[in-house]
Protein backbone atom coordinates (compact mmCIF):
# COMPACT_ATOMS: atom_id res chain seq x y z
CA UNK A 1 0.00 0.00 0.00
CA UNK A 2 0.87 3.15 -0.93
CA UNK A 3 1.54 6.03 2.09
CA UNK A 4 0.79 9.38 1.14
CA UNK A 5 2.86 10.56 4.17
CA UNK A 6 5.85 9.79 2.66
CA UNK A 7 5.51 8.44 -1.05
CA UNK A 8 7.25 10.51 -3.66
CA UNK A 9 5.35 9.38 -6.32
CA UNK A 10 1.79 9.38 -5.10
CA UNK A 11 -0.37 12.74 -5.77
CA UNK A 12 -1.21 12.86 -2.04
CA UNK A 13 -4.01 11.80 -0.07
CA UNK A 14 -7.25 11.64 -1.15
CA UNK A 15 -10.87 11.89 0.44
CA UNK A 16 -10.30 8.12 2.33
CA UNK A 17 -7.48 9.95 4.08
CA UNK A 18 -9.01 12.70 5.22
CA UNK A 19 -12.45 10.98 6.45
CA UNK A 20 -10.60 8.91 8.53
CA UNK A 21 -8.64 11.42 10.05
CA UNK A 22 -11.46 13.20 11.53
CA UNK A 23 -13.55 10.16 12.18
CA UNK A 24 -10.39 8.82 14.80
CA UNK A 25 -9.80 12.54 16.20
CA UNK A 26 -6.38 12.36 14.21
CA UNK A 27 -6.17 15.97 13.38
CA UNK A 28 -2.87 17.44 14.72
CA UNK A 29 -2.64 20.25 13.05
CA UNK A 30 -6.39 21.65 14.58
CA UNK A 31 -5.66 24.54 17.56
CA UNK A 32 -8.59 23.36 18.78
CA UNK A 33 -9.44 27.27 18.58
CA UNK A 34 -9.63 29.67 15.55
CA UNK A 35 -6.02 30.60 13.97
CA UNK A 36 -4.56 33.86 16.10
CA UNK A 37 -3.78 35.72 12.98
CA UNK A 38 -7.50 35.95 11.67
CA UNK A 39 -8.71 36.53 15.30
CA UNK A 40 -6.29 39.63 15.49
CA UNK A 41 -6.93 40.91 12.11
CA UNK A 42 -10.64 40.64 13.31
CA UNK A 43 -9.89 42.20 16.21
CA UNK A 44 -7.78 45.08 15.22
CA UNK A 45 -9.84 45.71 12.26
CA UNK A 46 -7.73 44.83 9.44
CA UNK A 47 -9.92 42.39 8.52
CA UNK A 48 -13.83 43.70 8.39
CA UNK A 49 -17.18 42.18 7.80
CA UNK A 50 -16.83 40.82 3.77
CA UNK A 51 -17.74 37.75 1.95
CA UNK A 52 -15.17 35.41 2.68
CA UNK A 53 -14.54 32.06 1.57
CA UNK A 54 -12.45 29.00 3.73
CA UNK A 55 -11.28 26.28 1.93
CA UNK A 56 -10.40 22.86 3.56
CA UNK A 57 -12.17 24.55 6.55
CA UNK A 58 -11.68 21.19 8.31
CA UNK A 59 -12.95 21.27 11.83
CA UNK A 60 -14.77 25.10 10.84
CA UNK A 61 -13.39 26.90 13.95
CA UNK A 62 -12.25 30.08 11.63
CA UNK A 63 -15.79 29.58 9.69
CA UNK A 64 -17.77 30.06 13.13
CA UNK A 65 -15.68 32.95 14.21
CA UNK A 66 -15.83 34.82 10.95
CA UNK A 67 -19.82 34.34 11.26
CA UNK A 68 -20.13 34.93 14.76
CA UNK A 69 -17.96 38.16 13.78
CA UNK A 70 -20.85 39.50 10.85
CA UNK A 71 -18.50 38.03 7.90
CA UNK A 72 -20.48 36.44 5.09
CA UNK A 73 -18.55 33.39 5.69
CA UNK A 74 -18.58 30.15 3.59
CA UNK A 75 -16.53 26.86 4.78
CA UNK A 76 -15.43 24.32 1.78
CA UNK A 77 -14.25 20.99 2.63
CA UNK A 78 -14.62 17.52 0.97
CA UNK A 79 -14.24 15.39 3.62
CA UNK A 80 -18.12 14.17 5.05
CA UNK A 81 -16.59 13.71 8.64
CA UNK A 82 -15.40 17.53 8.81
CA UNK A 83 -18.08 19.16 7.49
CA UNK A 84 -20.48 17.57 9.43
CA UNK A 85 -17.97 18.47 12.28
CA UNK A 86 -17.81 22.20 10.79
CA UNK A 87 -21.94 22.54 10.43
CA UNK A 88 -21.97 21.58 14.00
CA UNK A 89 -20.11 23.91 15.11
CA UNK A 90 -21.44 27.12 13.00
CA UNK A 91 -24.90 26.16 14.12
CA UNK A 92 -23.54 26.88 17.16
CA UNK A 93 -21.65 29.98 16.96
CA UNK A 94 -24.79 32.25 16.95
CA UNK A 95 -24.03 34.18 13.09
CA UNK A 96 -24.91 37.83 12.85
CA UNK A 97 -24.45 36.81 8.67
CA UNK A 98 -25.54 34.60 5.96
CA UNK A 99 -22.69 31.11 6.54
CA UNK A 100 -22.56 27.87 5.20
CA UNK A 101 -20.45 24.97 4.89
CA UNK A 102 -20.08 23.42 1.47
CA UNK A 103 -19.02 19.59 0.72
CA UNK A 104 -17.03 19.70 -2.50
CA UNK A 105 -13.70 19.25 -3.68
CA UNK A 106 -11.88 22.59 -3.83
CA UNK A 107 -9.86 21.77 -7.35
CA UNK A 108 -13.62 21.45 -8.95
CA UNK A 109 -15.84 23.81 -7.19
CA UNK A 110 -16.95 27.23 -8.51
CA UNK A 111 -19.31 29.60 -5.88
CA UNK A 112 -22.31 31.61 -8.11
CA UNK A 113 -20.48 34.74 -6.71
CA UNK A 114 -17.02 36.01 -6.33
CA UNK A 115 -15.35 36.43 -3.20
CA UNK A 116 -13.81 39.29 -1.62
CA UNK A 117 -11.56 37.95 0.66
CA UNK A 118 -10.11 34.15 0.74
CA UNK A 119 -8.49 32.47 4.48
CA UNK A 120 -5.71 29.93 2.96
CA UNK A 121 -4.88 28.23 6.37
CA UNK A 122 -4.57 24.73 5.71
CA UNK A 123 -6.10 23.79 2.31
CA UNK A 124 -2.86 24.51 0.10
CA UNK A 125 -0.52 22.65 2.35
CA UNK A 126 -2.88 19.19 2.13
CA UNK A 127 -2.52 19.03 -1.53
CA UNK A 128 0.09 17.12 -3.13
CA UNK A 129 2.24 20.25 -4.78
CA UNK A 130 1.27 18.18 -8.43
CA UNK A 131 -2.05 19.95 -7.25
CA UNK A 132 -1.15 23.13 -6.61
CA UNK A 133 -0.96 25.16 -10.06
CA UNK A 134 -4.78 23.79 -10.28
CA UNK A 135 -5.41 25.11 -6.64
CA UNK A 136 -3.90 28.64 -7.40
CA UNK A 137 -5.98 28.94 -10.44
CA UNK A 138 -9.03 28.13 -8.33
CA UNK A 139 -7.81 30.86 -5.75
CA UNK A 140 -7.91 33.47 -8.66
CA UNK A 141 -10.98 32.27 -9.99
CA UNK A 142 -13.05 32.46 -6.33
CA UNK A 143 -11.56 36.14 -5.86
CA UNK A 144 -13.01 38.96 -7.53
CA UNK A 145 -10.22 41.81 -8.59
CA UNK A 146 -9.13 43.49 -5.45
CA UNK A 147 -9.65 40.42 -3.35
CA UNK A 148 -7.29 39.85 -0.62
CA UNK A 149 -5.47 36.07 -0.48
CA UNK A 150 -4.93 35.85 3.51
CA UNK A 151 -2.17 33.13 3.48
CA UNK A 152 -0.62 30.99 6.17
CA UNK A 153 2.18 29.37 4.05
CA UNK A 154 3.43 26.19 5.97
CA UNK A 155 7.16 25.49 6.66
CA UNK A 156 8.41 22.64 7.50
CA UNK A 157 11.67 21.61 5.16
CA UNK A 158 11.86 17.40 6.08
CA UNK A 159 15.55 15.84 5.56
CA UNK A 160 14.17 14.11 2.75
CA UNK A 161 14.15 17.05 0.77
CA UNK A 162 17.73 17.02 0.39
CA UNK A 163 17.34 14.24 -2.04
CA UNK A 164 14.22 15.21 -3.71
CA UNK A 165 11.68 13.05 -1.33
CA UNK A 166 7.88 14.93 -0.91
CA UNK A 167 7.02 14.44 1.96
CA UNK A 168 3.35 15.18 3.24
CA UNK A 169 0.83 16.71 4.57
CA UNK A 170 1.83 19.05 5.22
CA UNK A 171 3.86 20.05 2.26
CA UNK A 172 6.09 22.38 2.65
CA UNK A 173 5.27 25.90 1.42
CA UNK A 174 8.74 27.27 0.39
CA UNK A 175 8.48 31.18 -0.37
CA UNK A 176 10.24 30.75 -3.55
CA UNK A 177 7.59 27.88 -4.91
CA UNK A 178 4.88 30.47 -3.91
CA UNK A 179 6.27 33.34 -6.12
CA UNK A 180 6.43 30.94 -8.66
CA UNK A 181 2.78 29.68 -7.83
CA UNK A 182 1.06 33.06 -7.59
CA UNK A 183 3.07 35.55 -10.16
CA UNK A 184 3.39 39.28 -9.83
CA UNK A 185 1.31 39.33 -12.83
CA UNK A 186 -1.39 38.03 -11.14
CA UNK A 187 -1.24 38.75 -7.20
CA UNK A 188 0.06 41.91 -6.05
CA UNK A 189 2.83 40.54 -3.13
CA UNK A 190 3.27 42.66 -0.25
CA UNK A 191 7.59 43.26 0.99
CA UNK A 192 9.53 40.99 3.05
CA UNK A 193 10.32 40.37 5.92
CA UNK A 194 6.38 38.15 6.35
CA UNK A 195 5.36 37.52 10.20
CA UNK A 196 6.11 33.82 11.56
CA UNK A 197 3.53 32.11 13.47
CA UNK A 198 4.93 28.93 15.14
CA UNK A 199 2.19 25.83 15.30
CA UNK A 200 1.72 23.97 18.17
CA UNK A 201 2.90 20.73 15.96
CA UNK A 202 5.87 22.15 15.34
CA UNK A 203 6.14 23.78 12.29
CA UNK A 204 6.32 27.85 11.34
CA UNK A 205 3.25 29.46 9.16
CA UNK A 206 5.00 32.70 7.33
CA UNK A 207 1.89 34.87 6.62
CA UNK A 208 1.65 36.28 3.62
CA UNK A 209 -1.68 38.76 2.58
CA UNK A 210 -1.54 38.70 -1.63
CA UNK A 211 -3.90 40.87 -3.37
CA UNK A 212 -5.80 39.78 -6.56
CA UNK A 213 -5.22 41.76 -10.07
Amino acid sequence: MIDPMTSPTSAGPGVAFWQARFESGATPWDRGAPHPRLVEAIETGALAPCRILVPGCGSGHEVALLAARGFEATGLDYAPAAVARARERLAAAGATAPAEVVLADALQWLPQQSFDAVWEQTCLCALHPDHWMGYASQLHRWLAPGGRLLAMFVQTVREGAATGLIEGPPYHCDVNAMRALLPAERWTWPRPPYARVPHPAGFVELAVELVRR
